[in-house]
């Protein structure tokens, strides 16, 4: 399985429009994330990726902001996933229910996505629920890095073994900061040994154990580096690459969300983005700086795509593979969302 591109969008509805599908066969296009304006049901969501995925010869990946709770996508005819927070809950009382549940969760995530042709689901949330920021809130597992790491390492055996990947979010840490990065400059002012001393942990726990993909925060930590995550090379590079040893993708949040704008231009964004170190940027919601950031990437970043994208793209295969070859898949599935409901019925 091979691609190339490293720009990832958005469309526009439930069907492909001509511009769409102009976008999309630009070569610079690695993939598709999807939102609730590109889903009605099942039935359509399966023929919209098939035709996205026949578009070119060259694949196109597709994928979801799905964690469960209030942000969930698709919800109709989708097992409901509730938000995380309510693992951390459980665990207080009981580990080992709280382990089986977010395992359970990964599976139902990836079974039912991959039913339809979504790749992968950005998740999990490694952010610490310091009871600060709105728009993390109850996304995130719990407060203690420990338990984090536990719950999340268990939601992706579970997507593992539902044949799909993870994606952990937001590197190194959004959770202290009270302000929304999709709606402005987000600031946290903490030292960096503060930030390895507790944020960093799940990240680094899980980069030994499994974590395919990492998001990093639209967020400024000044103490360590004037740039937001996404754009320093510091973070990026020196901390993720070398010191926690990832060698996995690295995909920008949305380069549109107000949190990025340390520069008024999408072209210049996008390169920044890049020259840090992430090797796929999403742009979402925004088509006509979508256009731009296509054209405006040099033809080399097209042609020769990063050795993490290549080892993410050969581990979506892998373990799409391996699920299907996999005859109690079914079984699991069936008994895992019954387990869900039972546990979770009313619960978002």
């Amino acid at each position: 399985m091979a691609t190339t591109g490293v720009v990832m969008l958005d469309i526009l509805g439930t069907s492909l429009t001509i511009d769409d599908k102009r976008r999309l066969s630009h070569p610079n296009c690695f993939g598709v994330i999807l939102f609730a304006k590109n889903f009605s049901n099942k039935t359509q969501l399966s023929e919209l990726c098939r035709e996205i995925k026949n578009i070119r010869s060259t694949p196109i990946i597709i994928a979801v902001d799905h964690e469960g709770g209030r942000v969930q996508r698709f919800k109709t005819e989708f097992t409901l996933i509730p938000a995380m927070r309510n693992l951390g809950m459980i665990w207080v009382r009981d580990e080992v229910r709280a382990k089986d549940l977010a395992k359970k969760i990964g599976l139902i995530i990836a079974v039912e996505l991959k039913s339809c042709g979504v790749d992968f689901s950005f998740t999990p949330v490694l952010d610490l629920d310091y009871e600060k920021s709105k728009v993390i809130g109850d996304r995130a597992f719990h407060a203690d890095p420990r338990v984090v790491s536990e719950l999340s390492y268990s939601v992706i055996e579970g997507l593992i073994q539902g044949g799909s990947v993870s994606v952990g979010k937001h590197f190194p840490g959004h959770g202290f900061v009270s302000e929304d990065s999709h709606l402005q400059i987000v600031t946290d002012h903490r030292s960096l040994d503060s930030i390895m001393e507790r944020d960093i942990i799940p990240f680094a726990n899980l980069i030994d154990n499994g974590l395919s993909a990492v998001m990093p925060a639209h967020v400024v930590y000044p103490s360590v580096d004037s740039l937001p995550v996404g754009f320093s090379e510091y973070w990026l590079k020196k901390i993720l690459r070398r010191k926690l040893g990832f060698k996995g993708v690295i995909f920008s949040d949305d380069l549109s969300m107000k949190g990025a704008f340390i520069n008024s231009s999408i072209e210049e964004r996008g390169k920044m983005a890049l020259n840090a170190g992430c090797d796929v940027i999403l742009v979402c919601n925004e088509p006509e700086d979508a256009d731009r950031l296509l054209d405006a990437i040099p033809i080399d970043r097209v042609t020769k795509p990063s050795n993490s994208c290549e080892l993410f793209l050969q581990e979506i295969e892998k373990n799409a593979h391996a699920a299907v070859r996999f005859n109690d898949n079914d079984t699991l599935y069936r008994r895992a969302v019954n387990s869900i409901k039972d546990e979770f019925d009313g619960t978002s």
